[in-house]
């Protein structure tokens, strides 16, 4: 509608312009927002996380005989829930960069403590 009902005055409404799919703007906030920044200041945070579970596996994995470091689900995250809660999530973050490989879809603690995490 872009006359409102609720008002004696017959102006028109400003409409906000939404942007349709194919469209860069789709599904994206307003440049300069507050919910932009939200959004980017959230982005670095989980870098900087998956950044350190990288270092984390550098750390206690061992070098294999291709040359990649790899340690253990059970091992990784005794040693990484002691830093933050949110371990299998940054591991999936980290796996969908390329930056670890690790067998299944979810890591259970307990169930997948043997799964080996490789750092590519």
């Amino acid at each position: 509608q872009r006359k409102n009902p609720f008002s004696s005055d017959d102006r028109l409404v400003s409409k906000p312009v939404h942007a349709h799919r194919g469209d860069p703007t789709y599904g994206r906030p307003p440049e300069g927002s507050q919910t932009e920044q939200r959004g980017k200041d959230a982005h670095s945070h989980v870098g900087k996380e998956v950044e350190e579970l990288c270092v984390i596996i550098r750390s206690t994995g061992e070098v294999g005989e291709d040359g990649h470091v790899s340690v253990t689900f059970g091992q990784l995250f005794e040693t990484y829930v002691t830093i933050s809660n949110k371990v299998v999530g940054i591991l999936l973050r980290a796996r969908k960069h390329g930056l670890v490989h690790f067998e299944g879809e979810m890591l259970w603690q307990g169930k997948d403590d043997g799964v080996i995490i490789t750092l590519l």
